[in-house]
């Protein structure tokens, strides 16, 4: 199956499911099918159903800024060997989605990782606590996040080759590609 009669099967199932509000797009190989935010956990159902995707690989998110969050799934089928990404948009003013620890199991860690960097609440989710960051720290993952040590430590790629707080010889800047000495 190519992937975009992979993304208008997509569309046939989600929309079968009564989600009109679909769309996908197939490109670079991969299949994206958007979804709004209340329909999540429907449209991920509907497609584990109907295209038989039984391996979870990955929930995350992507910050996009004032557009809000981009929360992304991706899911294959280990017998028909064809997978996909699923997605929604969640606002920043209320990060929440519904959990899809009832759809595959393995969604747990992953959305426990999820609401731990980006701040993206699961509802429904039957645990969801912290996994790595300590006490304090809250949501690195955000664009509008300043980390504190990025902020008190010298970042040591901010200067160029040959520039060093040392007093050890510079190093002979090099011109652009095509520019004569």
């Amino acid at each position: 199956m190519t992937p975009q009669e992979l993304a208008d099967r997509a569309v046939a199932v989600v929309q079968s499911a009564g989600i009109a509000e679909v769309t996908a797009a197939a490109a670079y190989s991969l299949v994206t099918v958007d979804v709004p935010r209340v329909r999540w956990q429907e449209a991920a159902t509907a497609l584990r159903d109907g295209l038989g995707l039984d391996s979870l690989d990955l929930v995350t998110a992507v910050d996009e800024e004032a557009a809000g969050f981009d929360v992304v799934l991706r899911a294959f089928s280990t017998t028909d060997k064809h997978g996909l990404a699923l997605r929604t948009r969640v606002p920043r003013e209320d990060p929440t989605v519904a959990t899809l620890t009832g759809v595959w199991a393995g969604a747990a860690w992953h959305e426990r990782h999820t609401a731990e960097l980006f701040g993206i609440g699961f509802e429904g989710h039957p645990g969801l606590t912290r996994l790595l960051l300590p006490d304090g720290v809250t949501s690195p993952l955000r664009k509008d996040v300043l980390l504190e040590r990025r902020q008190t430590t010298p970042w040591p790629g901010r200067k160029e080759p040959g520039e060093s707080d040392t007093d050890s010889p510079r190093r002979r800047r090099l011109l652009p590609p095509g520019v004569a000495p």
